[in-house]
């Protein structure tokens, strides 16, 4: 479990979709997966600007890209990778994750279609898998992260 939590990090299913926890970073499924293998890295401090996460957090946050960037493509090797700071809604400190896919990817008979390339992501065509696959999605990620 991540050292800290808030409000952000549950609304994005903490803990359930927690693949790996580190010191001041939360690596979150994202629940809606924009596409395959979208997460939700979060900073678990209360900061809700980028300028207020601690100077640990910050040099932090460079090994834990790498983990993202090494672990996703051993999995689902992408194209292109995304990081969406959008912070309307949710206010803390956290990154929406989005690999790039040029073509259809497909996880236990669920195709996840990347219907943005090679533009800007389509956040409105995310694909919402039912409890048992956004579990196993989980597990798979946690399985297979490499720090």
């Amino acid at each position: 479990m991540a050292s800290a939590t808030n409000d952000t990090m549950v609304r994005f299913g903490y803990p359930d979709t927690l693949i790996r926890a580190y010191s001041h970073w939360a690596v979150l499924l994202r629940p809606d997966q924009v596409t395959l293998g979208s997460l939700i890295l979060v900073c678990s401090e209360q900061a809700t600007a980028f300028s207020e996460i601690s100077q640990e957090a910050g040099a932090e946050l460079h090994p834990t890209v790498q983990a993202i960037e090494g672990s996703l493509s051993a999995v689902w090797p992408y194209k292109k990778i995304n990081y969406l700071m959008l912070m309307m809604v949710d206010p803390h400190v956290h990154f929406h994750v989005i690999p790039r896919y040029d073509a259809d990817q497909t996880y236990e008979g669920q195709t996840f279609r990347d219907t943005g390339w090679p533009k800007v992501p389509d956040l409105g065509a995310a694909v919402t898998p039912e409890p048992a696959l956004r579990n196993s999605l989980v597990a798979h990620l946690r399985e297979r992260w490499q720090d």
